[in-house]
């Protein structure tokens, strides 16, 4: 018996070397000992994507800066002449489905306001029509639907309405005192 548990103890023994000795020969890392980061709202190439959104419009990752209502696509902008939710219609809808090449997703944001499911089942069966898919979100999950889906290279398009109201948070207000204080620049004093 006592064999037997040192057998076992050889086993677990070679084991564990066998292991370790195969992990530290192979790496999933094989560079140069740098890592490289890339800031997707910076690169041209990735197409337009939302950066911020306010009551009165959208800020894009060209810094173009889109008062009231847009159309975005991946490459341009165009002002979406709706007042709110209420306002959509198929004829504002008109638009999304001329397109060509056709979209594959039109992501609508109706602001910070309720629909109901009589609303949302209206825009999905006109869009269906012509064969797009419509998701019917908030403009905040819009806007990280369409960017999402923009940068995996989709043909996507959004209608967004700006909300009515913003929640405000911490992180929001750290990062409007970081963007107005600019924290690396020396003071000549």
């Amino acid at each position: 018996m006592h064999s037997i548990s040192r057998l076992r103890v050889a086993v677990r023994s070679m084991i564990t070397k066998s292991i370790c000795t195969s992990h530290s020969r192979q790496s999933a890392y094989e560079g140069d000992g740098k890592t490289s980061v890339s800031i997707l709202n910076k690169e041209a190439d990735a197409g337009l994507l939302i950066n911020s959104y306010s009551q009165v419009g959208f800020r894009l990752s060209n810094d173009m800066k889109v008062i009231g209502p847009m159309a975005i696509f991946p490459r341009s902008v165009l002002s979406w002449n709706v007042e709110s939710h209420e306002d959509i219609t198929e004829e504002s809808l008109s638009l999304f489905t001329a397109l060509e090449p056709k979209i594959d997703l039109l992501v609508v944001g109706i602001g910070d306001q309720q629909t109901t499911p009589a609303f949302t089942r209206k825009i999905i069966e006109f869009m269906k029509k012509y064969r797009i898919n419509v998701e019917v979100l908030n403009t905040e999950q819009a806007c990280a639907t369409f960017n999402f889906l923009n940068a995996e290279g989709r043909v996507v398009a959004a209608a967004l309405i700006p909300p009515m109201s913003l929640r405000i948070n911490e992180d929001d207000m750290m990062r409007t005192h970081i963007a107005s204080s600019r924290p690396f620049e020396l003071d000549e004093k």
